[in-house]
């Protein structure tokens, strides 16, 4: 069974930085596409970053140049680090696990991330 457990979300103030973390049990990072999506209050879930199963990495527009993600395949971590951040990245941060199994795409319960002064 595959189990994603995201970390690192909280407080900070605008400009301020913050690294999260995800946790794969039961599948790897390094064989699969993997990253990350955020949903904000009342918003729908968007896409902001994966990497590819050979370390290619994609951005979504709003966070190119603030956010970078990093794989350990040691540890079968993902990381996201983010920073120049604004309040409109506030939101719930899902970490997220694409597979060729029946289920298709794992998804952690979310770390929530709150930008403000």
């Amino acid at each position: 069974q595959v189990q994603l457990v995201e970390s690192g979300g909280g407080l900070v103030r605008p400009g301020g930085s913050l690294r999260l973390s995800c946790a794969a049990s039961g599948s790897s990072f390094s064989a699969n596409v993997a990253g990350w999506y955020r949903q904000a209050p009342g918003n729908e879930r968007e896409w902001v970053a994966s990497i590819s199963r050979r370390g290619f990495f994609n951005y979504a527009e709003s966070v190119k140049g603030r956010f970078t993600l990093s794989r350990d395949t040691d540890k079968n971590m993902v990381y996201l680090q983010m920073n120049s951040l604004k309040p409109e990245d506030t939101a719930v941060y899902y970490c997220y696990l694409d597979t060729s199994d029946q289920y298709g795409r794992y998804w952690g319960k979310g770390t929530l991330v709150t930008v403000s002064s």
